[in-house]
């Protein structure tokens, strides 16, 4: 199991600060997500949610959740989705993200990474990660892929 995988499942059997804790813990880790007050809610090999809030913070100048804030939830699931995932032989790195904003973001938002199992086996390292986002009554706001680069761990040297 990997750690991240681990510390939220030890996080989220905290009744009522679980996910709240693990939220706070990885945007101390990558600080520019605190930006969105994520709220991760299912990290999982293949599959990520995040919540994220709306506030002011997030919001653009006609009230929705604004389009980057979406990219930054976006990334944050996929993220995760890429911590819980990877074969501890492999690393990644974000290479690129195509989004297509397709309705308006007027309430909170579930952001959404998913991958297939076969995906992290193979040897091509171009991994696409289908993201999406979605308002509270079920309609897509964003979708898109964020494409990794996914590659051997150099041997430690001497």
């Amino acid at each position: 199991m990997s750690r991240v995988v681990d510390l939220y499942q030890k996080t989220h059997a905290i009744p009522l600060v679980g996910d709240r804790l693990f939220s706070f813990a990885f945007s101390q880790v990558a600080p520019y997500f605190w930006t969105i007050r994520p709220r991760f809610t299912v990290i999982e090999p293949n599959h990520a949610e995040v919540v994220i809030p709306k506030r002011r913070g997030v919001k653009n100048h006609i009230g929705t959740v604004h389009a980057i804030a979406l990219c930054n939830g976006l990334e944050a699931a996929m993220g995760v989705l890429a911590e819980a995932s990877i074969p501890r032989d492999k690393r990644w790195i974000p290479k690129g993200m195509e989004v297509s904003y397709t309705a308006k973001a007027t309430s909170d938002i579930t952001c959404i990474a998913e991958t297939d199992p076969e995906q992290w086996a193979g040897d091509d390292p171009d991994l696409p990660v289908r993201v999406r986002g979605v308002r509270g009554d079920g309609t897509v706001v964003i979708e898109g892929v964020i494409r990794l680069w996914v590659t051997p761990k150099k041997a430690a040297t001497s």
